[in-house]
């Protein structure tokens, strides 16, 4: 009965962002639980590597070339889909990441972030990565009156963390255009959730947890002594989270809720 639960069998997931490492491990979890993935993305190589993997396990996968800051794009693979694999039910968005210049440095302080540059930090991780992928795929969702929506989010979006700015104030609006949208598609059978990973090393902040030779930075060095299992995540402890949220016989009370994964950093105090 509890297998059940979780049985994603006949269910079309979208995944954007699939090409990240991120990405890609919740869509290796979801193809594990039986779903169909459709793995969407800009980089054509990774993507398809990653449907091979998927396919080497028995899953089913195709690779959907896209960018998610482009309407027209999202629009395109979206039909493409719903052809190859048939009608999304699962939309799970894992776009984003951090871009240097509005990193604040003792050379490039809060007061000389460039407008421009804070822009397009937001239109990666709110507009490219939520915003325009559940404008697409939402509406459709909720015509068919079903669908599950998962936005990844940040622990930095509860607690701003330092020199990563707009990082920080970007996450914290796609937890709240999650809880809109949850309200908002309630009553039309779409359930819209976030999770929050802690501290997970990807391409995106390894620069700024290890140094060139792998040893730890004074930032890894911070963040476990903030983190009570004193360890980074692995990629592959999201997907328990992602599984729950996307089946709906598991979690089908559940919209509007951001689902902590991370080692215990928010519980840590002094």
């Amino acid at each position: 009965m509890s297998a059940s639960l979780f049985d994603l069998t006949g269910e079309t997931a979208v995944v954007i962002g699939a090409t990240g490492t991120l990405g890609g491990a919740l869509a290796d979890g979801l193809a594990a639980a039986g779903a169909k993935v459709a793995v969407l993305g800009r980089n054509a190589q990774r993507g398809q590597m990653r449907v091979n993997s998927i396919r080497e396990i028995g899953g089913t996968a195709e690779f959907f070339a896209t960018d998610a800051m482009d309407k027209s794009s999202l629009h395109d693979a979206h039909e493409a889909v719903a052809e190859v694999l048939g009608a999304p039910t699962i939309l799970i968005n894992a776009a984003g990441g951090n871009d240097a210049k509005v990193t604040v440095t003792d050379g490039n302080p809060f007061e000389s972030i460039a407008l421009d540059d804070w822009r397009a930090n937001f239109d990666l991780n709110l507009v490219g990565g939520v915003l325009l992928p559940c404008q697409e795929f939402g509406p459709a969702m909720c015509e068919r009156g079903r669908g599950s929506i998962i936005n990844i989010a940040s622990v930095s979006a509860r607690i701003p963390l330092s020199r990563v700015v707009a990082y920080s104030a970007s996450k914290a609006a796609v937890i709240s255009l999650t809880m809109f949208l949850a309200r908002e598609w309630a009553n039309r059978g779409v359930r819209v959730n976030s999770i929050t990973p802690g501290f997970f090393p990807a391409e995106q902040n390894r620069k700024l947890l290890f140094n060139d030779d792998g040893s730890p930075t004074p930032r890894t060095q911070a963040i476990m002594g903030h983190t009570p299992m004193k360890r980074f995540g692995e990629s592959k402890e999201l997907i328990g989270a992602c599984i729950y949220l996307a089946a709906h016989k598991a979690s089908s009370f559940v919209t509007g809720s951001d689902l902590v994964v991370d080692g215990g950093y928010l519980a840590q105090t002094i």
